[in-house]
C-alpha cells in the first residue's frame, strides 16, 4: 500500500496505530490500513471465514493459549476485515486501548455494561438515555441483581452526592436521547474516578470526531455504528472502545457471549468511516439551518438542539464538542397528536422510521415523558424528532413549511 500504511503498531487491532500529531480527519483516511491486512491495495479486502487451518498441532496449541488480537484462530474471533474496523475506531479515541465490535448498538450497550457490573452492584443511568438502554437495565440487569437508579442529566459534579458503597458504574448519554440535554462529562468522570467508579457513555450522536470521550475521562465509549459510522442505513453494527483497565474484561465478555460482526458489515462500516468527516459537516450545516428556521416559527414552542443557546447544557456543548450532528427535536405549540400526525404524514422529503445517521432525512413522533423517572419531562406540546440528511436544507425547510401550514 506504500507510504500511507507505515503506522507504528500496537499490540493488536485494538491498539493505537496512528502517527502522533495526526488530526482526526487525517486519521479517518488512514486508520486501520495495516499492510498485512490490505495486501497492497487501498482498502482491506473482505475476509469471509469460519474455519481457520493451523500449520500443525503445535501451532494450534500455541494460538489457543495466546488468544491474541490480530491472530487468525476461528472466524468468530475475526479476520483482518473486522480487525481493520476495530483498529480504526480505536485510533479515533486517543488514549484508548482497544475496540470490540457488536451486531447492533444495543448489543454494544449490553456488552459494555455486562463487562463492568456484577450482582449486588448499582448502576447510575442518565434519565435521558436511549429507551433500549433503560429496558436492558430493567429487564436484564435487575433480574441478575444489579440495581439501577436514574439521575438528572444536568447533575454535573453533583453526581458525587448520588454515589453509594454499591455504585459501580455511571452511564452517560450526551446529548440525551429525544431531549438533547448536554451533560458535564469531564465533571462526572472526575467525580467517578475519585471513588473508583467506572464511566460509560453512549457517544452515538457525536461520534469521537465531535466528542473525544476517552480524552475527556470516559472509560468505555459506546457507538451505535448503525448510525453515522455506517452512514447509509444498510448495516446494523455497534462498538465499544475502552481504556486499558477495562479492555481485557470487555473482550473476554464479548468472546464468552459469542458476539460477532460479519465481515461484509464490517467492510461497509469501514467504507462509511472514511467519509464520516465530510458527512457530519453537511449534517451539521443542514441541521442548524433547519433548527434555526424552526425556532422562528410561531407553531413551534421549543427547538431542542445543543447548538442553540436555549438548549439545556449549551455552554457545555460549546466547551466540549467539536460540532453538531443532524439529530434534534422540536415541540409544537397549541397542537395535539393528531395535528402532529398531519404534519409528519404529509412530508415529502422526510421518511418515517427508526434509526438515523443515514443520508436521508427522517421525522418521528416522540413522547419522552413515559421514559423519565428522575426528572419529569414537561414539553407543553407534542414533540417531533428530526434527522437532517444530506438533502438541500432549503428543500427540507420548504417541506416543513408546508407541513406546519397543515396544522
Amino acid at each position: 500500500m506504500g507510504r500511507r500504511s507505515g503506522h507504528p503498531q500496537g499490540d493488536g487491532p485494538g491498539g493505537m496505530s496512528g502517527q502522533g500529531g495526526d488530526r482526526p480527519l487525517t486519521r479517518l483516511a488512514g486508520a486501520g490500513r495495516r499492510p498485512e491486512w490490505t495486501g497492497g491495495v487501498v482498502n482491506p479486502p473482505v475476509w469471509r471465514a469460519s474455519t481457520i487451518l493451523f500449520d500443525d498441532c503445535a501451532d494450534l496449541d500455541a494460538k489457543s493459549s495466546r488468544n491474541r488480537d490480530g491472530e487468525l484462530y476461528y472466524g468468530r474471533r475475526g479476520t483482518p476485515t473486522q480487525w481493520a474496523l476495530a483498529d480504526a475506531l480505536t485510533e479515533l479515541e486517543p488514549g484508548a486501548a482497544g475496540t470490540m465490535l457488536y451486531p447492533s448498538g444495543v448489543a454494544a450497550v449490553a456488552g459494555a455494561l455486562l463487562s463492568v457490573l456484577k450482582p449486588g452492584d448499582e448502576l447510575l443511568l442518565v434519565d435521558s438515555c436511549y429507551q433500549p438502554t433503560r429496558a436492558f437495565a430493567q429487564n436484564i440487569l435487575a433480574p441478575m441483581g444489579v440495581a439501577t437508579r436514574f439521575y438528572d442529566p444536568l447533575v454535573g459534579a453533583g453526581i458525587a452526592e448520588l454515589f453509594t458503597d454499591k455504585t459501580r458504574a455511571v452511564f452517560m448519554e450526551s446529548p440525551g436521547s429525544l431531549t438533547f440535554e448536554v451533560q458535564d462529562v469531564p465533571a462526572i468522570c472526575a467525580a467517578a474516578r475519585a471513588r473508583g467508579i467506572v464511566t460509560l457513555i453512549d457517544n452515538t450522536w457525536a461520534t469521537p470526531l465531535l466528542l473525544p470521550a476517552i480524552a475527556l475521562g470516559v472509560d468505555l465509549s459506546i457507538i451505535a455504528c448503525t448510525k453515522y459510522i455506517v452512514g447509509h442505513s444498510d448495516v446494523m453494527l455497534g462498538s465499544v472502545t475502552a481504556t486499558a483497565p477495562y479492555y481485557k474484561r470487555l473482550r473476554m465478555v464479548a468472546q464468552s457471549l459469542g458476539q460477532h460482526v460479519g465481515p461484509d458489515d464490517a467492510w461497509l462500516a469501514l467504507r462509511g468511516l472514511r467519509t464520516l468527516g465530510v458527512r457530519l459537516r453537511q449534517h451539521q450545516e443542514g441541521g442548524l439551518a433547519v433548527a434555526q428556521w424552526l425556532a422562528t416559527r410561531p407553531e413551534v414552542a421549543r427547538v431542542l438542539h445543543p447548538a442553540l443557546p436555549d438548549c439545556p447544557g449549551h455552554d457545555l456543548w460549546r466547551r466540549d464538542f467539536g460540532g453538531a450532528s443532524g439529530l434534534f427535536s422540536f415541540v409544537l405549540r397549541d397542537a395535539d397528536a393528531a395535528a402532529r400526525a398531519r404534519l409528519i404524514d404529509g412530508l415529502a422529503l422526510f421518511g418515517i422510521g427508526f434509526s438515523w445517521g443515514g443520508y436521508e432525512s427522517l421525522a418521528l413522533p416522540v413522547d419522552p415523558a413515559p421514559l423519565r423517572s428522575a426528572v419529569r419531562w414537561e414539553a407543553g406540546g407534542p414533540a417531533v424528532r428530526l434527522h437532517i440528511g444530506l438533502e438541500d436544507p432549503a428543500d427540507l425547510i420548504a417541506d416543513l413549511d408546508a407541513g406546519l401550514r397543515r396544522l
